[in-house]
């Protein structure tokens, strides 16, 4: 049940950007946010942790503006509507994802790539996310969410389902082919089940061993280390990890017309590329630009009908520093999620 909005909220900041063992991001007091006339303002109660919100912490990724709150899987209950607001009700449970804005009227809008729009704004990047007890966001980018799923397993498809099934489409994997993953984690894990729903055949390259008892759980054909050459050659594959030098890699693994798709917002220098081995033959590579609202919509449509196995890592509030470490160290197997 919603109480009574403070005036102050408890909330975690970049400060200033670097490695997590140094603590780039701080506790701080905010003021609570009062929603524009377009907006609603919703009571966090659990929050994704991403690879982007420790891209965003170290400086991978530049922050837009000094003392932003991370925190783009957002899962919350409307607290208060701007005037202008209609469809959402206060109470009502709502997702935040990574896109909050966009213009709406450039060709890439239009198009209904709006994912391309030159000036999209983001959650958790150019405006304030959910690492904190309040959070507001356009309502028009605000995802009605089911009442009868417990929060932590809503929160990662806000990012991490989301980017995964964008990347799955982008990957071109045909009616029952063999889909390569590289990098296990959090949308990872999310994309196999999809892909495994679908009647693909998933072969899984990672470096943890805990990820790879979790493909094997989860249905996938073959699991190998991160480098590792599968036994038959792929007809899609999507490179999860944010290292360049797996593109090569899983070039080398894909077949005749095969499709790479390269889910991060952040990677590693790329090596270079041999025409012959990586290219050639007329295979593809594509990349994945955040997502669009629609790609947000199909997906919790698709969670509702298939029995995802979400794994997830609760930390209390207080311990989001400490989720990152896990995150930066590899020790979080499946997804992180801090709850309030």
């Amino acid at each position: 049940m919603l109480t009574t909005i403070p005036a102050t909220m408890s909330a975690w900041a970049v400060d200033r950007p670097g490695p997590i063992a140094d603590g780039p991001l701080v506790p701080v007091t905010r003021p609570v946010p009062a929603p524009q006339r377009h907006e609603v303002l919703v009571r966090v109660t659990a929050c994704g942790v991403c690879r982007t919100d420790l891209h965003l912490c170290e400086g991978d990724l530049a922050p837009r503006r000094r003392g932003v709150v991370p925190g783009h899987q957002v899962v919350g209950l409307v607290a208060a509507r701007g005037e202008e607001v209609t469809g959402l009700e206060v109470a009502q449970r709502v997702g935040i994802a990574w896109l909050r804005g966009t213009c709406g009227e450039c060709r890439w809008c239009r198009s209904g790539a709006e994912n391309l729009c030159p000036s999209s704004l983001y959650t958790g990047w150019d405006a304030d996310g959910g690492f904190a007890e309040y959070a507001t966001v356009p309502a028009a980018f605000a995802y009605p969410l089911p009442d009868d799923v417990p929060d932590p397993q809503l929160a990662p498809l806000l990012c991490a389902g989301v980017i995964g099934y964008r990347s799955l489409r982008r990957a071109d994997l045909p009616p029952g082919g063999r889909l390569g993953i590289y990098g296990f984690g959090s949308s990872a894990h999310v994309t196999a089940q999809i892909a495994l729903a679908q009647g693909a055949e998933v072969h899984v390259m990672t470096r943890s061993r805990d990820a790879q008892d979790l493909a094997r759980s989860l249905g996938a054909t073959w699991v190998g280390d991160a480098e590792e050459t599968p036994p038959v050659e792929l007809d899609s594959a999507i490179v999860f990890a944010p290292a360049g030098t797996l593109v090569p890699v899983a070039l080398a693994a894909l077949g005749r017309g095969g499709t790479l798709a390269l889910a991060g917002i952040h990677m590693t220098t790329i090596p270079a590329l041999d025409y012959d081995r990586h290219l050639f033959r007329e295979r593809t590579v594509r990349s994945v630009t955040a997502n669009t609202r629609a790609d947000g919509a199909e997906l919790l449509r698709l969670a509702a009908h298939i029995p995802l196995d979400i794994h997830v890592t609760t930390y209390p509030f207080d311990s989001v520093g400490r989720a990152l470490a896990d995150l930066a160290a590899d020790r979080v197997t499946g997804s992180a999620v801090v709850t309030l």
